[in-house]
């Protein structure tokens, strides 16, 4: 049998030269059973660096309570959000986004609460209605996405294929534009927001039956983060609407709007 060969070993070690040649043997036989076998790692691994927030200048405000149960604290501009539910929830996030100087575009809801969004300090001026986008809503909200800094679409029961889904939320990135889609099926959108209405303030004999505030059961969930939900109050003050953290709520506990009377 020739000469041991030496060659080196994880972290660069080798047998020592001058030792016989059955010790060296021994040596190299130790180092080579310290190597990590495959799916092992050699060292600790480094802790993987924290995720840094988006910038503020990236972000659509929304209600208080609602921003709690987003990761990011508010809509993602180039995101996809797809909702549904109750509208009150939609058109307070209008009303968040336009009350801070952004502009909204409103395409295929025909039925929208002006009214509603106004009392939530919505800033009517800077919201664009297009209740009639004609046979291709999809290409209206596309253009629009070119201007506006929230886009919300409504489907009409149509389902989007994933091809043309893709297209539009690359447009939507390039441009900086949040997009809400409801009234159907988009496959891929970065969150889902489902609200249920769960009581009603003000109807008993003592309020004279008077309306004076809401429940919402909302649910949050997206594809970095599992499901979150929160009961959320909608109560008459004295200048608008405003909106208060309800009592804690659970997963399981949170209908899904279609099984809550609307």
């Amino acid at each position: 049998m020739g000469e041991v060969a030496e060659f080196p070993v994880e972290g660069g070690s080798q047998a020592p030269a001058g030792l016989p040649r059955q010790e060296r043997l021994e040596a190299l036989r130790r180092q080579i059973a310290a190597i990590p076998v495959r799916g092992e790692s050699a060292r600790p691994r480094p802790a993987e660096p924290a995720m840094s927030p988006v910038p503020v200048d990236r972000l659509l405000p929304v209600p208080e309570p609602l921003a709690r149960l987003l990761p990011d604290g508010g809509l993602v501009r180039g995101s996809v959000v797809s909702f549904s539910g109750a509208m009150s929830l939609l058109i307070g996030v209008l009303a968040s986004a336009t009350a801070a100087g952004g502009h909204a575009a409103v395409v295929g809801h025909r039925r929208l609460g002006l009214l509603a969004a106004a009392e939530m300090g919505a800033e009517l001026s800077r919201i664009a209605l297009i209740p009639e986008p004609g046979p291709d809503p999809v290409e209206v909200a596309a253009v629009l996405l070119d201007g506006m800094d929230l886009v919300v679409l409504g489907l009409g029961g149509a389902v989007v294929p994933p091809a043309r889904t893709r297209a539009v939320v690359a447009r939507a990135r390039s441009k900086g534009a949040a997009l809400m889609v409801t009234d159907g099926r988009w496959d891929g959108a970065h969150v889902r927001l489902e609200a249920a209405v769960h009581g009603y303030r003000g109807l008993s004999a003592s309020a004279r039956g008077r309306l004076c505030g809401t429940g919402l059961s909302v649910r949050a969930q997206g594809r970095a983060f599992q499901p979150r939900v929160a009961r959320i109050d909608l109560c008459a003050g004295r200048t608008g609407v405003e909106w208060r953290p309800g009592e804690p709520a659970r997963v399981g506990s949170v209908p899904r709007p279609a099984e809550v009377a609307r």
